[in-house]
């Protein structure tokens, strides 16, 4: 990895989004990591929800939203996917 290659965070998952994960199609999956790609490499690119540390993430191209929080150890959490 270059210097100037930001260091990817690590991306876990909630156990809704873990059991959202296990009924995901080959093809939906492969628009889910596009999109996780794109927040572990930019945690901040989501939008905050009112309120908390939750952050929205949404692809319209992939038709992508992701709901997450980053931890204090740069972990991406995923709280939940929706097909837009």
């Amino acid at each position: 990895m270059s210097p100037e290659t930001p260091r990817r965070a690590d991306v876990a998952f909630s156990d809704l989004a873990a059991r959202q994960l296990e009924k995901l199609t080959a093809s939906q999956v492969h628009r889910l990591d596009r999109a996780l790609v794109a927040i572990s490499v930019r945690p901040d690119i989501g939008h905050p929800l009112d309120g908390g540390r939750l952050r929205d993430y949404r692809d319209d191209i992939d038709g992508v939203r992701i709901i997450y929080h980053i931890t204090v150890r740069r972990t991406i959490v995923v709280v939940g996917y929706v097909e837009v």
